[in-house]
This record gives structure tokens, C-alpha cells and sequence, in this order.
């Protein structure tokens, strides 16, 4: 096992952070235990597992990593470094959302450690609850993902690769559950990712990435807009449509809610983030 530590700019609300992850892990895959967040990954063709806490005396994260991912140390550090929002600056946001971030100033931008798991999870995630995706990500995982040895029971596979999936026909998915145009959507995602016409990363440019998932069928501005979020950590990105973004601002006519966000830019992903913590149940 491998530990470092990766400072931060106070403050950073881990409690909400680790909330927001909790809610949308995927069994088997991910799993948030007594403040310690827990999940196999994949880095650059290397398999292992990562778990993530909070450092008791400063602001940093402690970051332990299993020995088989330290050829790709840096990258998987970048991978934590992401998923946590540690580049960000809150005082800067803070100030420019104003009153919105008042009540939690420590709220980050939660990314992901593989834009295809996030997309994958975010497809199956519409129009269900955010407990109905849990379990049919579970499912999904287990199926079709890969087998790893972790010192944590709750860890047993390691998401499938976009070229595994981009192999699959809509009824290897929808057995699982999943209804037949969403199965079509995954693999659309996968198929373009393996071709290389699509990215999702941080790296990826955010307008050519908006108009590649556009195109793909089942992914609407929804799904876009919470991956250019998540995945690519397209700070202004604003999923309008969102049923918990339009509840928080008693609107409900989304292009009155993309007017309303102006003030928010280039923030706007942020503004997010904090419409949905002011509801008593997060939206996905």
C-alpha cells in the first residue's frame, strides 16, 4: 500500500462531498464507510483500489493506494486530485455566487474517476430514482466488469472498459433490467469512446464533447450537461432541464432557469452544486 497526501484550500465541506458520492455509488465498485471513501479503479491499464479521508490536523486529504497502481502514481493522484475539486479556490466562487454559497462555503464540484462509469451512470439514472440506479449500476458492474482482490469486502470489480461494453448487444444490457433505448445509449457512449471520437476527461474541449454526446442517441441536454459537470469539470456547465435545479429555484420553466443562471457564470456548475444542497434530497 502506497500513502500521500494532497492539500486543499480551506474550506472544504467533506461531509457533503462524501454525501453526494455515497448516494451514487455503484455496489461492488464503490463504497463510503465511517468518513472514508473506498473504490477500485482503473488507471492506464493498471487495476487497484483507492480509499480517500480526510487528514485530522490540516487541510489535505489522505490518499491510500494499492501497491499496483504505483506505475501510474501520478496519474492516479490527478484522478483524486479531480474527483475532490482540490484546485479549487472557494473564497473566488464564493464571492461571485454570493448569497447562494452563504450557508456552505466548503461545497466542491464533485468529479469522477472514469468519465465512462459516469456516463454509464448517468444514463441508467434517468427518469429513476437515485436508490433504482444504485442497484442496476451494481448489477452492470458485476456483470460485465472486471474481478479484483481488495482488502475491503465491499470492493469486488473494477468497472468495464468502454471497448468491453462497445462489444455488447442492447439485450446483454437489458437483461439486467435496463430498458432496451438506454442499453442502446451505453453502448453508443462506449462505442465512441473506444472509436476515439469522444472524450471524457478533464482534457476533453467542452464544446466539441457537448456536441459528439448530442449526437449520440438517448443522450439528451440533461446527460451532457451533468458529464461536461462531472467528468470533463466544466465549471459553467448547467443542466437547465433538471427536475431538483428548477425545484430549488421554484421555476418551472427551464429557459427562465437558464436566464437565472447568468448572474452564476462562469461558475454556474457550482450554483449547482448548491441548488441541490439546499434540498432536502439531492437530485443525481
Amino acid at each position: 500500500m502506497l500513502e500521500f497526501s494532497l492539500d486543499y484550500r480551506p474550506p472544504l465541506d467533506w461531509q457533503a462531498l462524501l454525501a453526494f458520492l455515497a448516494r451514487r455509488t455503484i455496489a461492488g465498485v464503490e463504497h463510503v464507510q465511517e468518513g472514508v471513501y473506498l473504490r477500485t479503479v482503473r488507471v492506464d491499464g493498471c487495476s487497484g483500489w483507492v480509499a480517500v479521508m480526510p487528514e485530522p490536523e490540516r487541510p489535505a486529504l489522505r490518499v491510500a493506494v494499492s501497491d499496483s497502481l504505483s506505475p501510474v502514481l501520478p496519474a492516479a493522484r490527478a484522478r483524486v486530485q479531480q474527483v475532490f475539486d482540490l484546485d479549487c479556490d472557494p473564497q473566488h466562487i464564493g464571492a461571485a455566487l454570493g448569497v447562494l454559497a452563504s450557508r456552505r462555503p466548503g461545497l466542491r464540484l464533485p468529479g469522477t474517476f472514469d468519465g465512462f462509469e459516469a456516463a454509464v451512470r448517468a444514463i441508467l439514472g434517468q427518469q429513476i430514482t437515485v436508490r433504482a440506479a444504485h442497484t442496476i449500476a451494481g448489477r452492470f458492474a458485476a456483470a460485465f466488469g472486471e474481478p479484483i482482490e481488495a482488502p475491503h469486502t465491499a470492493l469486488r470489480f473494477v468497472f468495464p472498459t468502454a471497448a468491453r461494453v462497445a462489444a455488447l448487444v442492447p439485450s446483454d444490457i437489458a437483461q439486467l433490467g435496463v430498458v432496451s433505448a438506454r442499453a442502446k445509449a451505453i453502448i453508443a457512449v462506449a462505442s465512441a469512446l473506444h472509436a476515439g471520437s469522444l472524450r471524457l476527461d478533464s482534457g476533453a474541449p467542452v464544446d466539441a464533447t457537448l456536441r459528439t454526446l448530442r449526437s449520440l442517441p438517448g443522450i439528451g441536454e440533461w446527460t451532457a450537461q451533468y458529464l461536461a459537470m462531472r467528468a470533463l469539470g466544466w465549471r459553467d456547465a448547467f443542466p437547465h432541464t433538471d427536475f431538483g435545479v428548477l425545484k430549488a429555484l421554484g421555476e418551472k420553466d427551464p429557459k427562465r432557469a437558464l436566464a437565472h443562471a447568468e448572474q452564476w457564470r462562469p461558475w454556474r456548475a457550482y450554483a449547482v452544486i448548491h441548488l441541490w444542497n439546499s434540498l432536502e434530497e439531492m437530485q443525481p
